[in-house]
C-alpha cells in the first residue's frame, strides 16, 4: 500500500514543482526587465522588448502591453497550430506581465546601458531556463515564430531570429544605434544564459579513442583512473578496415591522469574530446 501511494503522489508533487519553477522563472524575468532592461531602454527582443520600445514612444505601461500581446498570442497559437499548449504555457503567459506590474516601481539597479544589457540578458535567460525546466514557455514571440513558421517554411530558429532581428532594429530606430547594439548583446547574453541553466556548466569529457592499443590502454584506463570504457565497432574511411573505438567519459579532474594514460600506451592513439553535459549512471550523478 505504501508503494501504491507513493506512486499516486508523485505525479502530483512533480506538477507543483514545475508550476514552482514557472513563477519563479517568470519573477526573475519580470525583476531582470524592470530594474536592468527598462530603466536602460534595452530591447533585447521578445514581446518584453516591444513593450519596451513602446513605453520608450508613447509611456505605455509594459506590464499591460505584454498582456495585450501574449494573450491574443496564446489564442492564435491554440487556433492556427492547432496544438495543445496546455495550462503550464497558459500559466507562464499570464504571470509573466503580472510579475512585470508587481515589480515596476523597483529602483533601477544601473543605468548604465551596458551593465543592463549584461545583467537584464542574465536575468531574463535564468527566467527563462527555469520556467523551460518547469515544461512551459511564457508565450509572446515563440508563439508568434511557430506561426510564421507553419505558413513560411521558415525553421523555428529563423523565424525566432527574424522576429528579435526586427525588434532590435527597432530599437536602434526608435532609441538611437548604440542602444540598438546594447539590444544585440542582452539578446546575446540571454541565449547563452538560457543554455547554461539547461545543461549546466559541462563538468565532464567524452572521450574517443581510436588506437592499434585497444586492450592495453582499456586494462590501463580501469587500473588507473577507475573508469569504465565501452567498445563499439567503426570502419575507417579510406582503409575500409574495421576499427574499433574506445569511450570514456570522466570528471574533468580526472581528464589530464586519462590524456597521461593513453599517451604512455600509444603516443599514435587518435584522441577525440568533447564536453558531456549531463551524465546519469553508475559512477555519475543519479539521474
Amino acid at each position: 500500500m505504501t508503494r501504491k501511494r507513493q506512486k499516486e503522489t508523485h505525479p502530483f508533487l512533480s506538477s507543483v514543482l514545475e508550476y514552482t519553477y514557472i513563477i519563479i522563472g517568470a519573477a526573475t524575468i519580470a525583476i531582470g526587465f524592470n530594474i536592468f532592461l527598462l530603466p536602460n531602454e534595452v530591447a533585447s527582443g521578445g514581446v518584453s522588448g516591444i513593450s519596451t520600445i513602446l513605453y520608450g514612444l508613447f509611456n505605455w505601461n509594459p506590464g499591460l502591453v505584454q498582456y495585450a500581446f501574449n494573450i491574443p498570442l496564446f489564442i492564435s497559437g491554440v487556433i492556427i497550430l492547432g496544438k495543445h499548449f496546455g495550462a503550464r504555457s497558459l500559466v507562464g503567459t499570464l504571470t509573466l506581465p503580472l510579475f512585470v506590474l508587481l515589480t515596476a516601481n523597483w529602483e533601477p539597479a544601473t543605468l548604465d546601458p551596458l551593465l543592463g544589457a549584461l545583467f537584464g540578458g542574465i536575468s531574463v535567460g535564468i527566467g527563462l531556463g527555469i520556467v523551460f525546466r518547469g515544461r512551459a514557455s511564457t508565450g509572446g514571440t515563440d508563439l508568434a515564430a511557430q506561426i510564421i513558421t507553419k505558413y513560411t517554411g521558415f525553421t523555428l530558429g529563423k523565424s525566432v531570429m527574424i522576429i528579435d532581428g526586427l525588434i532590435v532594429l527597432s530599437a536602434a530606430l526608435v532609441f538611437d544605434i548604440e542602444k540598438g547594439l546594447y539590444a544585440l548583446i542582452g539578446l546575446f547574453v540571454t541565449t547563452k544564459t538560457i543554455d547554461i541553466i539547461q545543461l549546466g556548466f559541462s563538468q565532464s569529457k567524452m572521450v574517443y579513442i581510436i588506437t592499434n592499443k585497444q586492450e592495453e590502454i582499456r586494462d590501463a584506463i580501469y587500473e588507473k583512473v577507475n573508469r569504465g570504457v565501452t567498445k563499439f565497432s567503426a570502419v575507417g574511411g579510406y582503409t575500409e578496415q574495421e576499427r574499433p573505438i574506445l569511450l570514456v567519459v570522466v570528471y574533468q579532474t580526472e581528464f589530464s591522469k586519462l590524456k597521461q594514460v593513453v599517451k604512455q600506451v600509444d603516443p599514435s592513439a587518435f584522441v577525440i574530446v568533447s564536453d558531456a553535459y549531463e551524465v546519469f549512471g553508475e559512477g555519475f550523478k543519479r539521474a
